[in-house]
């Protein structure tokens, strides 16, 4: 196979073979199924997949190679333009999480560099012991239990997610376009939103206006807007009962 830039999968070994001989490794290519095998010192071998994109048909086989090693290493070629690298650069450290969690290496092959320079290794194989982010667990279960009932879909895109701030905005505003104009006073008592006056002041959805200190009311894009999410309220008023 060929790339867009004539670049082969073929084109590949060279330099990783240089790279596992430098390390004082014995290599053979195309070894049972496998695109690169090395050995030293009569060890366990080291198994390198040779594709010419990081692709999950690559990371199938590289899992799939842990039948007959514990050290497989992927290795795919180092972006080549400046749109390429673009690209690489916003998946790279999704890539590499995703390699170290299954306990992948990961090469990258620049076939156009001088000898001896052609190749970068980013990740070596080894056990993952994942870390939780404690402040985005936190985050996370603090909005779902905000959330009043489950008003999105999950899957779906190009559409506004229900979040318990949209909730929240949304009782102030279906509250100012029932009574008209009021105070934040009034609308948080009256709605149970305790971030009212944040919510009105920053007014991330330009429903809201102040008509004067400490009073609010509906902008015509509020009122609009608002008919939009007649089944959010209605679900949210089942659940407040």
């Amino acid at each position: 196979m060929t790339s867009k830039s004539g670049i082969s999968e073929s084109d590949l070994y060279a330099p990783v073979k240089a790279l596992l001989e430098s390390l004082g490794y014995e290599v053979k290519a195309e070894v049972h199924d496998c695109d690169v095998v090395a050995t030293k010192d009569g060890n366990a071998p080291v198994v390198v997949e040779l594709k010419l994109s990081f692709s999950l048909d690559l990371v199938l086989q590289g899992v799939d190679r842990f039948k007959v090693s514990d050290s497989v290493y992927l290795a795919v070629p180092a972006p080549d333009t400046a749109t390429k690298r673009r690209n690489w650069r916003t998946r790279q450290r999704s890539i590499l999480r995703l390699c170290r969690m299954l306990g992948l290496g990961l090469i990258l092959v620049s076939v156009s560099r001088k000898p001896g320079r052609q190749t970068d290794i980013l990740l070596d194989p080894g056990p993952y012991q994942p870390r939780k982010n404690k402040r985005q667990q936190v985050q996370l279960m603090t909005e779902f239990a905000a959330r009043a009932g489950d008003p999105n879909v999950g899957g779906v895109t190009h559409t506004k997610i229900i979040t318990s701030y949209r909730q929240d905005a949304l009782l102030c505003a279906a509250l100012l376009h029932k009574q008209g104009e009021a105070k934040v006073s009034e609308i948080k008592a009256a709605t149970g939103v305790e971030r009212a006056a944040s919510i009105l002041q920053k007014n991330h959805y330009a429903w809201f206006e102040r008509t004067a200190r400490g009073i609010y009311g509906l902008t015509p894009r509020g009122a609009e807007e608002l008919k939009l999410y007649d089944d959010v309220l209605l679900t949210m008023a089942d659940q407040a009962e």
